[in-house]
């Protein structure tokens, strides 16, 4: 069920990406977008409204599917907490003092 739902959101987000690098550019901040000779399937503001439409209802269905992976991965966890977890200190052996090689004195 994750693993479908998680697909759709990938083509949710590439298809946001796309629909608002096709729109045209308001601004013409970047000196791109938009301004191509005319004559296309689509001109002015029937193309404006469409592309303007897809992206609020692409945008709605990737916030959906987001609240819905975000609601299916916290099922399977238990709520915790750090205080809870108990710290168990590690045991540490005692250390022996290290015996020269060679006999002092000699």
């Amino acid at each position: 069920m994750t693993t479908i739902i998680l697909t759709i959101h990938l083509f949710l987000a590439l298809a946001l990406v796309i629909a608002v690098l096709l729109q045209r550019s308001e601004g013409g901040a970047l000196g791109i977008g938009g301004g191509g000779g005319g004559g296309g399937f689509m001109t002015g503001r029937a193309q404006a409204n469409l592309l303007t439409r897809a992206t609020a209802v692409l945008a709605a269905a990737f916030m959906a599917t987001s609240l819905t992976l975000a609601i299916l991965a916290s099922q399977d966890r238990t709520p915790r907490s750090v205080l809870d977890q108990a710290v168990t200190p590690v045991p540490s052996a005692p250390v022996a003092p290290a015996r020269p090689a060679v006999p002092l004195g000699r």
